[in-house]
């Protein structure tokens, strides 16, 4: 499909100090493909410009640039969820604003699905991260492939493409809370992935902090396996039949020995042991009744508060009245 249109969804939050820089340099590049291509900005809720500097570039590019305002934070893969009903191309490609990586990086996308990829996953190349991001990615990359049958290498580069048909059925799902490209890789016939350029943040602060990592893994792993429940059944049926095993040989030794209280700091230990386990245990229950309970709500997932695109007729703004998005 060389002739294949192409959309570009960039969540935007509080990015103001780099948008310039992204502007300048992603523009050119799309250009340089030499098919038509759209960008669509959602603006997941900032609090700084950034509102009013894509609204100007907007006004200077309305041909190729769209612009989704929400009304409050939604989290970036709800942004992008957003930008994904709005897309028009055969191809989307999900970029983020701080440049991390590289708009010259996206030919490389199109050229895979170009020859007939319909989902393009990338691998970050001497990642510019501090080195408890980098292995705490590690960590959870390791855990994720066991608990999912989801193989992604490096899940935290959203520089990713989607076959219009990949982006059609991400938008008929209904979940509260998902990971894109986790639900995408589900929906591929014919996944790739490649490896890509990664360079330091150009501007800004990262908006994923250690919590919101744990959070996100979180929701991986239980929205797309039931392998952590599995996992505790396993090891809770291990355990009651180790300390039924423990309480005999402790009868036996009573039996033999006699009555002693040297042991009771021993069982003190293995009682705190088990209680760890069932809380723990009970916290990844209440992972997944969290998300039954988020999902029967059927709360909307994001709230559009306005569109920027040029109509069909005329170059004009266009700003929709405020509108709640749940079930698509």
């Amino acid at each position: 499909m060389a002739s294949a249109t192409l959309s570009v969804v960039i969540p935007v939050y509080n990015e103001e100090t780099g948008l310039a820089a992204l502007f300048e340099r992603l523009y050119p590049e799309l250009d340089k493909l030499g098919r038509r291509y759209e960008i669509l900005f959602v603006d997941d809720g900032s609090s700084d410009r950034s509102v009013a500097i894509l609204r100007d570039q907007f006004q200077r590019r309305p041909d190729t640039t769209r612009v989704v305002v929400l009304a409050r934070n939604a989290g970036q893969h709800m942004a992008i969820l957003a930008g994904f009903a709005q897309t028009r191309g055969d191809y989307v490609v999900t970029l983020d604003a701080d440049l991390q990586n590289p708009p010259e990086e996206i030919a490389k996308i199109i050229a895979q699905m170009d020859e007939g990829a319909d989902y393009v996953g990338t691998v970050r190349a001497r990642r510019h991260d501090v080195y408890w991001r980098k292995a705490a990615s590690r960590m959870m990359n390791r855990i994720r492939e066991r608990t999912t049958q989801i193989s992604i290498t490096d899940q935290g580069c959203m520089l990713r493409g989607y076959h219009r048909s990949i982006v059609e059925a991400i938008n008929r799902c209904v979940e509260v809370s998902t990971y894109v490209p986790a639900l995408g890789y589900t929906f591929a016939r014919h996944p790739v992935e490649i490896e890509v350029a990664h360079a330091q943040r150009q501007a800004g602060q990262s908006k994923y902090s250690l919590y919101r990592l744990i959070r996100l893994n979180f929701d991986l792993m239980t929205g797309f396996s039931v392998a952590p429940l599995q996992f505790f059944t396993m090891a809770g049926t291990a355990l009651a039949i180790l300390s039924l095993l423990f309480v005999v040989a402790l009868a036996i030794r009573r039996l033999v020995v006699g009555p002693e209280a040297e042991g009771v700091f021993t069982l003190f230990g293995i009682a705190f042991f088990l209680i760890g386990v069932l809380l723990i245990g009970l916290g990844v229950v209440g992972e997944y009744v969290g998300r039954i309970y988020e999902q029967v709500r059927q709360r909307p997932r994001y709230t559009i508060a306005a569109v920027l695109e040029e109509e069909d007729s005329e170059a004009t703004q266009r700003m929709h009245l405020p509108q709640s998005v749940g079930e698509r």
